[in-house]
């Protein structure tokens, strides 16, 4: 039931990247998720013949460590708290899973500091309430997630009620979404329905088989030929016999299921012609599949060839990894240092300049998961190590390794943009203490604006604009604050959003779709209109934003 579940968000994740409010080109809820909950698939897949407490923590640990996004931590903890009760137990029933959805809630609440509603959180809220109305009427599992289900949509479809951005932009909550089609692909799985269980990536427990040119010249029968005779009359025992006897004579692998309506037949043959015509014999085809072996043959060679030397330069990379590893744990423990989340190599730059130790690359376009923060952290030889998230949707995964690190102290300073990051930074101050640090640059960033220009993937209205497919958008902090067709014009709106009487320096960092001569054209716009204010122009480098921009 996970791994259907796990593989139907896999399959709906770019349509749950759709709803997003902001129709910014980087909407990640549905890859947030889905990469949460693969994280956990990898590690059930591993398993062979599990416990349920074996099963529970692969789970849990899987999905704790690979979550990615606010979307991405929700999930986890709700998978967590589901575990918790379920590693209890061999067999499972209506009361054991009443009682997992209560504690997959709760903790899911106890982890958000400040729990919204209309939310993935109120979709789970509603599916554990009709859980504990259900425990006491039903028995039967299959009823029992079936009604628990139709609640989870339901409450998903009220969201746009209870948060007025949602029914702004027209669309259902993302993160709800992402949810109701996890527990729609567990309920697959419990009725029986046939599903590819196969999770890409998942370690198999066997060293793959070596595949040569003469593999492929043991495809004897190059067509896997699938389809359904909708019979004209019922199919008499001879007759069935017969049938079988002829694919035998034109293929092998052959499976024929036969009823007084119905036919469902596979054969592998050289000629698939040949099959449909004796099977037109005996009525109407329907579901007609034929797929090339030797085709999916080639392509799976050349797939092997690619996954062959990703796996050597991760092999280099791991080994270079080690050598700077060694090299870091040679030299003495410092009492500080830093992790920073980074978009773009001059941002990177930027941040190297100001002393980070280990720059983990993402940010809004790839929200770094737990895991990665773990890593990041081993990487810093030093007691205290600050993580700088530098975007609202990854403070929570920065968030979550604290509680994992047992060997250094982790301190979060909850930067949501790159110049909180930035201005953080430069306020550190070395002969300081640890808290009286985290004390300072939390302050000091509560004092920066930051706006960003991108371009919007679809027409929609919010904060309210009227936004159309393709538009330039100016993102504040808060909301969006300029939109438009023109992307000079756009950013200097937006920059008249941010500019008041205490504003003393902007700083403008232009990204990979833009250049340095349209950024200081830019910047002696602004200087022109704002002659009391410093106007300073950085290579950022970051996709996705022609331009983030801080004012201070």
């Amino acid at each position: 039931m996970f791994l259907a579940g796990a593989k139907n968000l896999d399959s709906k994740k770019d349509w749950i990247n759709e709803l997003n409010v902001f129709p910014v080109p980087d909407g990640d809820t549905g890859t947030n998720m889905t990469m949460t909950i693969m994280s956990a698939a990898k590690e059930v897949s591993s398993l062979t013949d599990p416990t349920m407490a074996e099963l529970a923590k692969a789970i849990s640990s899987g999905s704790l460590r690979g979550a990615r996004g606010n979307s991405g931590v929700i999930l986890s903890q709700l998978f967590r708290g589901f575990c918790k009760v379920i590693k209890e137990y061999d067999e499972i029933d209506v009361t054991i899973l009443c009682e997992a959805c209560q504690k997959a809630v709760e903790t899911a609440y106890k982890a958000v500091m400040k729990p919204k509603e209309g939310t993935i959180l109120t979709v789970a809220k509603g599916a554990a309430e009709k859980a504990l109305e259900l425990s006491d009427d039903t028995e039967d599992v299959v009823t029992f997630v079936e009604e628990v289900i139709k609640q989870a949509e339901y409450v998903l479809d009220q969201t746009p009620e209870m948060l007025p951005v949602l029914k702004q932009a027209g669309v259902v909550d993302s993160g709800g979404q992402g949810l109701v089609q996890v527990l729609k692909g567990a309920y697959d799985a419990l009725i029986g329905k046939e599903i590819d269980y196969t999770i890409e990536g998942a370690p198999t427990g066997a060293a793959p088989a070596k595949i040569t040119a003469e593999t492929e010249a043991e495809i004897k029968f190059g067509y896997c030929t699938e389809f359904i005779i909708v019979l004209n009359a019922p199919m008499s025992d001879n007759e069935e016999h017969a049938y079988k006897a002829f694919l035998e004579s034109i293929g092998d692998s052959i499976v024929v299921v036969a009823d007084d309506e119905i036919v469902k037949t596979h054969v592998h043959t050289n000629d698939p012609g040949l099959a449909l015509q004796k099977a037109l014999t005996f009525g109407s085809l329907s579901k007609i599949k034929i797929d090339n072996m030797r085709e999916e043959h080639q392509e799976k060679l050349i797939k092997d060839s690619q996954k062959l030397a990703a796996q050597q330069k991760a092999e280099e990379e791991a080994y270079e990894a080690a050598q700077a590893d060694e090299k870091i744990s040679n030299m003495p423990v410092k009492e500080m240092g830093f992790v920073s989340v980074s978009i773009g190599e001059g941002m990177n730059e930027v941040f190297r300049g100001l002393g980070v130790d280990y720059l983990i690359e993402g940010g809004q376009t790839m929200n770094p998961s737990t895991e990665d923060m773990l890593n990041a952290i081993e990487h810093v030889n030093a007691k205290t190590v600050f993580i700088l998230p530098n975007n609202k949707n990854i403070i929570m995964a920065a968030n979550q390794a604290v509680d994992l690190v047992e060997d250094k102290q982790i301190i979060v300073i909850p930067t949501k943009t790159i110049p909180q990051g930035i201005t953080a930074l430069v306020n550190y101050i070395p002969d300081h203490s640890a808290e009286e640090n985290k004390e300072q640059m939390i302050a000091e960033i509560e004092n920066v604006k930051t706006g960003q220009v991108t371009y919007a993937v679809r027409d929609t209205e919010i904060d309210g604009k009227t936004i159309k497919q393709n538009d330039f958008m100016g993102i504040g902090d808060k909301s969006i604050l300029s939109v438009g067709t023109d992307l000079r014009a756009t950013t200097l709106e937006m920059v008249d959003a941010m500019v008041d009487e205490d504003s003393a320096i902007v700083s403008i960092y232009f990204g990979s779709d833009s250049d340095e001569d349209s950024a200081n054209e830019l910047a002696a716009a602004i200087e022109e209109k704002y002659p009391d204010v410093e106007v300073e122009v950085n290579d950022g480098g970051q996709p996705i934003y022609y331009y983030v921009i801080s004012v201070e």
